[in-house]
């Protein structure tokens, strides 16, 4: 009985490995920006004004705007996947440089429309779509929220944080890694979780935005897993 009671356990523990294994994400899509902005799988929301730039320098996506932009990855994400890049508000005496508005769009749709590229970049122009929202450092880095956006103008806020630990330091590069598992989502900045919620009525599907406001960001090693 000790013998086939351990041979159990044993093969019990393979099988929950083999499990374990099979639902390891899988790297589905990686950009490390090292030419030039493709377009096939980027669209860039912002104003052509002489301020205002998205392109590539020194193998990194760089977002320098003097009001509003918006970059999509252009590819849909459907229900369980995870998405990691890097990313850092530079403050070097650039005319945009203002250290806000580390924020980020995912699971975006607009119940009005099958389009969803192509509005004007000002931020009240995304309070009709339904979508996630992580605003690190906003308000000139006063506060850090986490909102559902509900597709009406409504905007909820599912948790906020104004303490230091929350908010940006300049020229910091922050390793970003955003879960989304059917209805339960998570964030992480190096390592620390920074919100999770689990959504009963969760969007299954949709687009991830990099957002900012009046500043300039670099972005490197964009990489997406899905299972």
């Amino acid at each position: 009985m000790t013998i086939l009671k351990a041979k159990t356990t044993f093969y019990f523990y393979l099988f929950v490995l083999h499990i374990s294994w099979a639902q390891k994400p899988k790297l589905w899509f990686q950009d490390n920006f090292d030419s030039k902005l493709d377009t096939t799988h980027w669209f860039c929301e912002l104003k052509p004004t002489k301020n205002n730039a998205v392109y590539i320098e020194n193998g990194q996506m760089m977002i320098e705007v003097a009001n509003g932009a918006t970059v999509w990855f252009k590819k849909e994400l459907k229900n369980q996947w995870v998405i990691e890049f890097d990313r850092t508000v530079l403050m070097k005496g650039g005319a945009n440089d203002r250290l806000s508005d580390f924020n980020l769009f995912w699971q975006a749709s607009d119940p009005l429309s099958k389009k969803l590229f192509g509005r004007s970049p000002e931020f009240e122009h995304y309070d009709s779509l339904r979508l996630y929202y992580i605003g690190v450092g906003g308000n000139t880095n006063t506060t850090t929220r986490f909102r559902k956006y509900q597709g009406t103008g409504e905007k909820t806020i599912l948790k906020e944080y104004t303490d230091a630990a929350h908010l940006l330091e300049a020229n910091k590069t922050y390793h970003c890694r955003l879960e989304m598992h059917h209805k339960t989502m998570s964030f992480y900045v190096n390592d620390v979780l920074f919100f999770t919620y689990t959504d009963m009525n969760p969007y299954k599907k949709g687009y991830f935005g990099f957002r900012t406001t009046q500043s300039r960001h670099s972005i490197d090693n964009f990489k997406v897993y899905k299972k």
